[in-house]
């Protein structure tokens, strides 16, 4: 039997071979590193038998510098095992759900004996016997059985939790058998797969309990999840370990509440409550923002935030997004907030006749947009239910689609730049789950490929990320801790022109369809500000920051030319506040100094200032 290696050659092996012997016969050091076996990119464990052809490559730790994304997730996968398998040591009479890797680590869900709490208190313990397991390199042993074999197990050992999975798999899928995994005393139902033995955990580090509901539905029961996470060596933890207490110390949420900037309150789940000095931050973004539209030729327009449900059938979003907007009746209507704006830009388009030479039309609008997400994610002012996108809409010909594209872009540069951010391009392309033909799908995507491509931009594809109307180019950037994030989209749309009829008269005195572009920078107001706020650590730029100078009186008697002073600098623009604290001066001086920085206790070089 013949395996090919990544470089090409062809590796000879025995009918039946594994992974194991696939990395022995490569050589006795790779075959001591190997932790699993990818074939033809699918990760597989390595006792795992090869077919004749297969693409063969070996999984290992770093080496020279360069980390594999699925070693990390194997041995944090192999850490959750662990975890549990130390959880049901130490409290007896446990039930487990599951416990899978995620970025950044692992986390399992128990269901602790009645009587029984556990909490961050106790994970030092439960460390120490994770790495009693660890030390004694348990090896990790897969088995096949019947679905019925694996519920009399479960059944037996009371897991109701891998009883319901096993069941909705036969029901639902039609399983017949599922894979166990052991290592020492524990066994688990699992797909897999899994590093040889526990001793290539490595590093690693419980961090902290939280209550999370079984398979996320409220009306379940509530069982208690713990957080860890697991590097090949202790300086990558502690590497880590530092950079998350370096984000905690710039959490936007915290920062938020200490600076001024907005509250979040059970009252309105997933909508802030904006105080005066985060109204500051909103502001300026929305007059840079209508500045750059300004000068583009973007016309501002409003659409109303409640529309008849008819405008989200014809639009497509009743059928595909439904479930994420929020109805209600009116006048024995069906209405529905809106959660996006393009379907009222299309009813301003077709509000009048259109001539090729009207074309491109950009329409900008900072619209209010609501979206149910689930309470389970909703996170400060990143994830949320009521947000205002800086929102835009481009109908233009098939032959202005890439200048209207990079200008886009280019706007979105422009932008990022006071900001500091290196935004990075990806073609997110055609969803599974989406409207139009494959022909159209090819068409849209090659054209905003083709819009990168003769401009020289670098970018990565994104298969099945697209929306469900049309392909999209996001810019992603990194803060100033190393932390990834999707800010603005660019989106291409031949399929809601189509459905709402829209049409322009072309050079030939015929009726032409054009063609849509969603575009938004910013992503949403509310988003960006919490991004801006944790990548500045609360220290933002002199043009946004809420308060830029403080008036020091020295003494009571100075108070009222203080004043003065402050109302001078009003009147040329500054945002000035009098400290009238009957505290020292030299007090005084360093908490205005510090007073951005003195709740993430980070101070940075900021360089960054928009042109007046």
């Amino acid at each position: 039997m013949r395996v090919t290696l990544p470089d090409g050659t062809s590796l000879e092996l025995q009918d039946g071979a594994t992974g194991a012997d696939a990395a022995a016969a490569i050589g006795p050091g790779l075959a001591r590193a190997a932790l699993a076996v990818r074939v033809d990119g699918q990760v597989r464990d390595l006792s795992a038998p090869l077919a004749e052809g297969e693409r063969v490559e070996i999984v290992t730790p770093p080496r020279d510098g360069q980390p594999d994304p699925d070693a990390l997730w194997l041995i944090r996968h192999d850490a959750a095992h662990v975890l549990a398998t130390a959880v049901l040591e130490l409290y007896p009479g446990t039930k487990i759900s599951i416990g899978p890797p995620i970025e950044g680590g692992f986390y399992y869900d128990f269901e602790f004996p009645a009587g029984v709490t556990v909490s961050e208190d106790d994970l030092p313990r439960i460390e120490e016997r994770m790495r009693e397991h660890v030390r004694a390199a348990e090896p990790f042993v897969r088995e096949d059985v019947t679905a019925g074999e694996a519920l009399e197990r479960f059944v037996r050992e009371g897991q109701d939790y891998k009883v319901e999975l096993i069941e909705d798999l036969v029901r639902d899928q039609g399983v017949e058998t599922v894979s166990l995994y052991t290592n020492g005393p524990f066994t688990d139902l699992c797909r897999g797969p899994h590093g040889p033995s526990t001793k290539d955990v490595g590093a690693f580090r419980l961090q902290s309990v939280a209550g999370a509901y079984w398979r996320g539905d409220a009306s379940r029961q509530m069982l208690t999840r713990i957080y860890g996470t697991a590097f090949f060596s202790q300086e990558e933890l502690e590497a880590h370990m530092r950079a998350l207490e370096e984000a905690r110390a710039r959490d936007h949420r915290r920062l938020g509440r200490e600076l001024g900037l907005f509250l979040l309150s059970d009252y309105a789940p997933g909508a802030p409550f904006w105080l005066p000095h985060g109204m500051v931050l909103f502001n300026e973004l929305t007059r840079l923002v209508r500045e750059e539209n300004a000068k583009r030729g973007y016309q501002e327009v409003r659409t109303p935030v409640l529309t008849g449900v008819e405008l989200w059938r014809q639009s497509g979003h009743w059928d595909k997004y439904k479930d994420h907007m929020y109805f209600t009746e009116v006048d024995d209507r069906l209405v529905g907030l809106k959660p996006m704006n393009c379907p009222g830009h299309t009813q301003i388009y077709a509000a009048e006749r259109r001539s090729y030479r009207d074309l491109p039309i950009r329409y900008s609008e900072a619209g209010l947009v609501h979206r149910h997400e689930p309470s389970g994610v909703l996170h400060g002012l990143l994830r949320v239910r009521a947000f205002t996108q800086d929102d835009a809409h481009i109908f233009c010909t098939e032959e202005q689609i890439e200048d209207e594209v990079v200008g886009c872009l280019e706007m979105g540069f422009g932008i990022y730049d006071l900001f500091g951010f290196e935004p990075a391009l990806e073609l997110s392309t055609r969803p599974d789950n989406r409207l139009g033909s494959d022909e159209m799908w090819d068409h849209a995507e090659g054209a905003l490929r083709q819009a990168m491509e003769r401009r020289g931009l670098q970018f990565d594809v994104g298969e099945g990320e697209g929306t469900f109307y049309g392909p999209k180019i996001d810019l992603h950037m990194r803060d100033s801790i190393g932390r990834s994030w999707q800010l603005g989209t660019v989106q291409l749309d031949y399929q809601m022109p189509e459905r709402f009829g829209l049409e322009y008269t072309g050079p030939d005195d015929e009726p032409h369809r054009p063609v849509m572009i969603h575009r938004a920078l910013l992503g949403s107001f509310e988003r960006f500000i919490g991004i801006l706020t944790e990548h500045y650590a609360g220290e933002f730029p002199v043009w946004l920051a809420p308060v830029q100078a403080v008036v020091v009186p020295i003494a009571d008697r100075h108070l009222e030319y203080a004043r003065e002073v402050a109302e001078t600098l009003r009147a040329a623009g500054a945002r000035v506040e009098v400290d009238e604290r009957a505290e020292s001066t030299r007090r005084k001086i360093r908490d205005a100094e510090l007073r951005n920085r003195r709740a993430s206790g980070v101070a940075q070089d900021r360089r960054y200032t928009r042109p007046r």
